[in-house]
């Protein structure tokens, strides 16, 4: 009885540290974490769920763990919400599987897939039964596929509605968070001068003024001001 006892004690001690830690780190939907968020959410786990079968870890032993854990997690998501770098390699970035129809085998092969995987993951998360109505498929830091299909597979169909086609073009983030996203910049053709001169033209005079900056080539550029300004 003293054994129940004391397991139902740490079980509701446990079930309570966990819902704190789970409110501070604001974890996004299952089907939305990153590999790392996947693997904190596992260790954060199995901190309380070995200690409670444990007779020798005390419950202030699981609190030391669940607090430091919670603290490590939390400094780290801080840090990659400030530091761009950091976000890479803890979050990953996406990967442009398929660019303007053609596969890159090198993204292809730095993400471990075959084609018949690809075509496998088309299939099951997007309903694409064929690579050739693909104009863009991008694989997110959490697995999951973006698609951009051609026009001509676009629902409803411009061959239905007899309009002329028109090209597709891949957004660039050109900044995100305060951060110019160089990468993107200098893919999209253009450079920090050209893009200072935009934000300038939206009334916003410094990169970290903006929270959020794209361009698509047939649409132009977009920008979102930092709330507060």
């Amino acid at each position: 009885m003293v054994h129940i006892g004391q397991t139902t004690i740490e079980l509701i001690f446990g079930f309570i540290a966990l819902l704190i830690a789970t409110k501070i780190l604001g974890k996004t939907q299952i089907s939305q974490l990153t590999p790392f968020d996947f693997i904190s959410a596992m260790v954060l786990g199995e901190l309380v769920g070995n200690s409670v079968y444990d007779e020798h870890v005390k419950i202030w032993s699981i609190l030391y763990a669940l607090v430091l854990w919670t603290i490590l997690i939390f400094a780290v998501e801080k840090l990659t919400q400030k530091h761009r770098g950091l976000r890479r390699t803890f979050e990953g970035y996406p990967s442009i599987i398929i660019r303007q129809g053609k596969i890159d085998r090198e993204q292809l092969s730095q993400n471990h897939l075959d084609i018949d995987q690809l075509q496998q993951m088309l299939r099951q998360q997007k309903d694409i039964f064929s690579i050739r109505e693909v104009e863009y498929m991008i694989i997110e830091p959490n697995g999951q596929i973006s698609v951009m299909k051609k026009p001509k597979y676009a629902s409803p169909t411009l061959e239905d509605m007899s309009l002329k086609q028109k090209p597709v073009y891949l957004p660039f983030t050109l900044i995100s968070d305060g951060k110019v996203v160089l990468d993107n910049l200098r893919e999209s053709g253009h450079d920090e001068d050209w893009l200072l001169k935009q934000l300038k033209n939206r009334g916003i005079t410094r990169f970290e003024d903006a929270l959020f900056a794209e361009w698509v080539e047939d649409e132009g550029f977009f920008c979102l001001e930092m709330s507060g300004q």
